[in-house]
């Protein structure tokens, strides 16, 4: 079998790497990813190569007015700004916000990895096996003197067995005509009195812009494929785990297939949209609102037709990766702040997660990323 993933906002699935600002040159408009080889067997036969690795080493960006010609003549690849404003935006921007995360590649080009796939339908398969009393007993145990670093590990072990029932390859390599460089921003709610809030967006390395400046905010760029973009790989169902002796030592009281784990997958995300457009409203992102609107009738569409609807990649945030929604929670808090991490953020009495990780598309702070169709065939 087949499965097929169409991307329905832009979605970045890396491998850690992220081109540095003196691996590539912007030049009308697009981000021009520089053979660095080449070049440095060019400047070899001559005179200017001890310069150019001068300003590599010193430098935040390859001066364009010496080194411009690289980018016309010796790109890798050359990847479009989604919006002609964003060479502005690149031009002041400083720090790591020059650094542009990058797609999962290999020798033959970008492809989608099995792993994150599967990781993703993971995640939906735990928010449909956390009840509250799972939560009360991860709570209780985070109490103790020594709290453990993964507290959930256990109860996924125990109620994800079923998964090894699919696998899940990587997909064959795609072209690079279906990725664009994107400006994303990190949005914020500041308080503004009991109960109200107010849109902001996060300056680096502190502060925070007022919402309705969100260009006085620090941006961050990412390679990432367009909507609309398809991966497909192979696609695995191992009926050896449908065996009711491997269900009972597995502890599984029925036998799991596709149907089941795409219905809860559906349910994830429909609780995840249903909480990222909540969010939404109270900040007044009107038009990020409606984009989460269409993503829920993908939803329901998907449900129809025995396909389901993922959160995955960079920039989900942590209620795409955590499983559990309600953040209000008294017990998923008290797991919370058994982590350092968390500790300060919960005390601030603000909603939690008070930020997302917004795209901006024509300029406009219009979706979230990382939402994708999947199809088996």
């Amino acid at each position: 079998m087949r499965y097929r993933l169409t991307c329905l906002t832009p979605m970045l699935v890396g491998d850690g790497r992220k081109l540095s600002p003196i691996d590539y040159m912007v030049w009308k408009d697009q981000v021009n990813v520089l053979d660095q080889r080449r070049i440095f067997r060019l400047l070899a036969k001559g005179p200017r190569l001890e310069g150019y690795l001068m300003q590599l080493k010193k430098a935040d960006k390859l001066d364009f007015a010496s080194w411009g010609g690289f980018a016309q003549n010796f790109a890798d690849r050359r990847l479009p700004f989604e919006s002609p404003a964003y060479s502005a935006f690149w031009n002041r921007a400083t720090g790591e916000s020059l650094h542009i995360p990058t797609f999962a590649a290999g020798a033959m080009g970008p492809y989608l990895p099995g792993a994150a796939v599967k990781g993703a339908l993971r995640t939906g398969m735990l928010f449909a096996a956390l009840k509250p009393l799972v939560l009360q007993e991860l709570a209780m145990r985070s109490k103790g003197d020594r709290p453990s670093r993964r507290p959930a590990e256990t109860a996924e072990e125990q109620n994800l067995g079923g998964m090894r029932l699919i696998g899940v390859g990587d997909s064959a390599p795609v072209g690079y005509g279906s990725f664009k460089v994107y400006l994303l921003r990190t949005s914020t709610l500041q308080p503004r009195g009991t109960g109200s809030y107010a849109l902001g967006w996060k300056q680096s390395p502190r502060g925070t812009a007022d919402g309705r400046r969100p260009e006085d905010s620090t941006p961050t760029f990412a390679e990432m494929a367009v909507p609309g973009a398809s991966f497909e790989g192979d696609w695995m169902e191992r009926e050896f785990f449908s065996q009711p002796e491997i269900r009972r030592a597995l502890r599984l009281s029925e036998p799991l297939d596709r149907a089941q784990i795409f219905g809860a997958v559906n349910d994830f995300a429909a609780a995840l949209l249903a909480s990222h457009r909540e969010y939404a409203t109270r900040a007044n992102l009107d038009l990020l609102s409606r984009q989460l609107g269409e993503l829920e009738g993908r939803v329901a569409a998907a449900r129809g037709s025995g396909a389901c609807v993922l959160s995955m990649g960079w920039g989900g945030g942590l209620l795409g990766k955590s499983a559990w929604i309600d953040t209000d929670n008294q017990d998923y808090r008290q797991v919370l702040r058994s982590l350092s991490l968390y500790q300060d953020t919960l005390r601030s009495g603000l909603p939690f997660p008070k930020t997302r990780r917004v795209v901006f598309t024509n300029n406009q702070p219009s979706t979230l990323p990382g939402w994708a169709l999947l199809e088996v065939q």
